[in-house]
């Protein structure tokens, strides 16, 4: 067994964190994104007989076809607000209550949801996804904030990767619920999207057994013995004298400062390297091309001769193999590191879309070429799962310091939801005027954000965000100005700490 899963077992309130705040977190947005395939046609009819039964109007396809577009879209809006308020609402109550409140919003859109057909109302679940959106911009940030602070420091990189596990986990059970076995049929579809409101009881029936966050009670709120106590019941008999040592240090470094702003954090210099970090990593995260090669997954599929009833159940197995190969990164980061994870899964993501690109255009020329792209299209999610999809979600925990990792939560969640509704509006056009062409849009981002991080990024690993800082620092230093490090006692800039030469 590997090592640090051997460390991780020995810390089971970890193990429980890990998969109580998951559930009821960045579970609920990866199922959202995939859950809306299935009834697709049955909210458009109750779109149809709403209009009919209400206005006694017949709408044409184009007008269902827009208020569908609406539905799922509105999704990302609320995303966007959610995260905009996440970052003051996390600061001044906590993580884990943020996480507990969050969950009466996913109860609430889970009712809306479930009554939309009885009510003929399809008004009902566009606000329903709304307040999903919502919903999912505040545990976005809450989930990972939480689990990150819980999480002993030599296990915080490998924890760290289930926050994309749990979205994996959400994409995987929002397509196999939606099987027309199981929730994807006429009497059945509102289940499947109130699905989200047990989950949400879940968390909301188990949160609370957990303690609070040790560096929000230490950091934020100065109480010392809450901290050691919510230590000890994390990590048991375990040694963490390190640790709060760590916090400590950053505590008096951070002595009377309060948490930043987003525009605070925009104007200060001395984390301009960090935040510029976010702004790569979140950006390719969205525009890396993973949802281009799941809408063209069905196409190499029917061209590969899958009968048009068997799709459904063929793109089960795209989702078990994120799902899959997130887990695979879970069991091997903390050997690897989160830069080389990131830099392998760039570089082979920008490799296959080359010749998944070449593939597409050959198929109706070779017969045996669309099996070449369904092996392509795998080989593409397991780079992505293994490599950005897991190693991007946590990073604003882990670069920005405590006065700064709301804001930087803020704005790596703002990118996300963004990126996500800019990708649903613009990625219909590009389909149609470059159709699979549009791989070489997608292939530009991850090279950029390949070479970024292979010329601009430190490891992480097992350092704290002052000693990553300080490897920021050294790394854009300029030529003949000799370099500086942080020093975790002192005060530097707007954090008020101090610069020493090496």
């Amino acid at each position: 067994m590997p090592r640090y899963l051997t460390l991780l077992l020995e810390c089971p309130l970890v193990i429980a964190a890990i998969f109580v705040t998951g559930i009821g977190g960045t579970f609920q947005y990866g199922f959202s994104i995939s859950v809306m395939t299935s009834p697709s046609d049955f909210i458009k009819e109750l779109v149809n007989k709403t209009c009919l039964h209400r206005y006694n109007v017949s709408l044409d396809e184009s007008q269902v076809s827009l208020i569908w577009s609406i539905t799922v879209s509105i999704f990302c809006l609320g995303g966007l607000l959610g995260s905009l308020v996440a970052g003051p609402l996390i600061t001044k109550f906590g993580r884990k209550r943020c996480l507990l409140v969050n969950n009466l919003l996913a109860i609430i859109g889970a009712v809306l949801m479930l009554f939309s057909q009885t009510a003929m109302s399809f008004e009902m679940i566009m606000v329903g996804r709304l307040v999903y959106g919502i919903s999912s911009g505040v545990s976005l940030s809450a989930h990972p904030i939480y689990l990150v602070e819980c999480t002993p420091k030599r296990l915080r990189v490998m924890v760290g990767v289930t926050i994309a596990s749990f979205i994996s986990l959400g994409k995987f059970s929002g397509q196999l619920l939606g099987i027309s076995e199981l929730l994807g049929t006429e009497e059945r579809w509102p289940w499947l999207l109130g699905f989200i409101g047990s989950t949400a009881l879940l968390q909301l029936s188990t949160l609370p057994f957990l303690p609070e966050s040790p560096r929000f009670l230490l950091l934020d709120r100065g109480d010392h013995q809450a901290c050691e106590k919510a230590l000890r019941r994390l990590w048991g008999n375990k040694d963490y004298s390190i640790e709060v040592e760590e916090m400590l240090q950053e505590k008096v470094a951070l002595q009377n400062v309060r948490s930043h702003s987003v525009m605070e954090l925009i104007q200060n210099q001395s984390v301009r390297w960090q935040l510029i970090t976010i702004i790569f990593t979140f950006t390719a995260l969205q525009l890396c091309g993973i949802n281009a090669v799941y809408f063209y997954s069905f196409e190499v599929f029917r061209a590969a001769g899958i009968q048009e009833h068997q799709l459904r159940y063929t793109a089960l197995g795209t989702g078990l193999c994120e799902f899959a190969t997130s887990i695979g990164c879970f069991m091997t980061i903390e050997n690897t590191g989160k830069r080389v994870l990131l830099l392998r899964g760039y570089a082979g993501m920008s490799a296959t879309l080359i010749l998944l690109t070449i593939t597409l255009y050959l198929q109706t020329h070779i017969s045996w070429m669309p099996y070449c792209s369904m092996v392509l299209i795998f080989i593409f999610i397991f780079f992505f799962s293994s490599g950005p999809a897991g190693a991007t979600a946590p990073l604003p925990g882990e670069i920005f310091t405590q006065s700064f990792k709301s804001a930087g939560y803020t704005i790596a969640c703002t990118i996300n939801w963004t990126g996500l509704f800019v990708l649903g509006m613009v990625f219909p056009i590009l389909v149609e005027k470059l159709d699979y062409f549009c791989f070489l849009i997608f292939l530009f981002f991850c090279a950029l954000c390949g070479l970024y991080v292979r010329f601009n990024v430190p490891e992480t690993k097992n350092q704290t965000a002052l000693e990553i800082a300080a490897e920021f620092q050294k790394m854009h230093s300029k030529p003949g100005e000799p370099q500086r490090e942080i020093n975790m006692k002192q005060k530097v800039n707007s954090i008020q700490t101090y610069e020493t030469k090496l």
